[in-house]
């Protein structure tokens, strides 16, 4: 209950859209916890040697844009190569070759080969994790790049994923090497993600989380076809970047950005990594109904601002409901 916009867009970021204060608190402790409980695994049993340095947390929930309901939480556990090479093998997709003299690897290469199997590597974490006896209810199992693990205690699930850290290449770049769900492994690098999102939300003096959060929540509701998170999140940084300074007031940062989505939703949106190209391989026929919804909402939301100005709190915050439905406050 709200008597005016801009209590009720703090309500409904507060109590709606971003993640309970608690509960992040909470994946963060349990979070740790699992990585301490897979740190003590390394070398022992013919479990790889890890780098523990190179664990990397990535996703929303990482970067801080994950919204409600907190489902997923996403590891990255490094694995020490002990003198393993890679070359790209096909479409993206790389070879891990490992020495004989790296046995715990070894025996999880392909068999009859010296390349290192992906799935094998994610089957061992799963092994170890059945090991714990405070996982022995839980379930775990593999999708096609990380171990799944589904405690019973908590709504989220930990997506565990095996990793290698890269010399530096000709570029001195470094990469993470990830599985690519068919056995091999490709290129990742998520202190890129990780990174962009930080310097804009300062650039825009912390007020680009907020606007990331309540697009993606926009863009779940069942109004128009959902574009992928990652590709909605990279857009919006785009705009971010473009943009010379983020409204503090978010209505006026939300709408913006739906006069941004409107077009741009029909470009090209380059992986900031420069790995995997353009992110929008969406339909046309989809483009054409999530600018559609871009605009309608834009103009509800130019109506709201109007509304708005003229001191009619009630008329323009439901017109926000219009845009966000019933769980945007109702005006008292």
């Amino acid at each position: 209950m709200a008597s005016n916009v801009n209590t009720a867009f703090a309500e409904f970021l507060k109590n709606t859209v971003n993640l309970d204060a608690n509960e992040t608190n909470t994946a963060r402790n349990s979070r740790d916890w699992l990585v301490g409980k897979i740190h003590g695994f390394g070398g022992k049993d013919m479990f790889p040697v890890l780098y523990n340095e190179k664990d990397i947390f990535f996703g929303s929930f990482a970067r801080k844009t994950k919204i409600r309901e907190l489902d997923d939480i996403d590891i990255m556990i490094c694995l020490s190569a002990l003198g393993s090479t890679y070359n790209p093998y096909q479409a993206g997709s790389i070879e891990i070759t490992v020495p004989e003299s790296a046995e715990a690897l070894y025996c999880l290469c392909h068999d009859y080969t010296d390349k290192l199997n992906s799935r094998k590597v994610i089957n061992k974490v799963i092994s170890k994790l059945s090991s714990v006896p405070q996982y022995k209810k839980a379930e775990i199992s593999r999708n096609q790049e990380a171990a799944i693990l589904n405690l019973q205690t908590y709504t989220w699930s930990f997506d565990i994923i095996p990793c290698f850290f890269t010399s530096p290449d000709q570029y001195c770049r470094t990469y993470y090497l990830i599985p690519d769900g068919s056995g091999n492994w490709q290129k990742t690098d998520p202190r890129i993600d990780s990174d962009h999102v930080s310097s804009l939300n300062q650039k825009h003096n912390g007020y680009a989380l907020n606007l990331i959060r309540i697009v993606k929540y926009w863009n779940r509701r069942p109004t128009m076809p959902s574009m992928q998170s990652y590709l909605l999140e990279c857009m919006l940084l785009n705009h971010l970047e473009g943009s010379t300074q983020c409204s503090d007031y978010i209505d006026i940062a939300f709408r913006d950005a739906l006069a941004y989505i409107y077009s741009a939703i029909y470009n090209s949106v380059q992986d900031p990594k420069g790995i995997q190209g353009d992110l929008n391989n969406l339909p046309t026929e989809e483009r054409k109904k999530i600018s559609d919804r871009a605009a309608m909402d834009y103009n509800k939301a130019i109506d709201a601002g109007t509304y708005e100005g003229k001191g009619d709190h009630k008329s323009a915050i439901n017109k926000w409901r219009e845009i966000f439905g019933d769980q945007f406050p109702p005006y008292t």
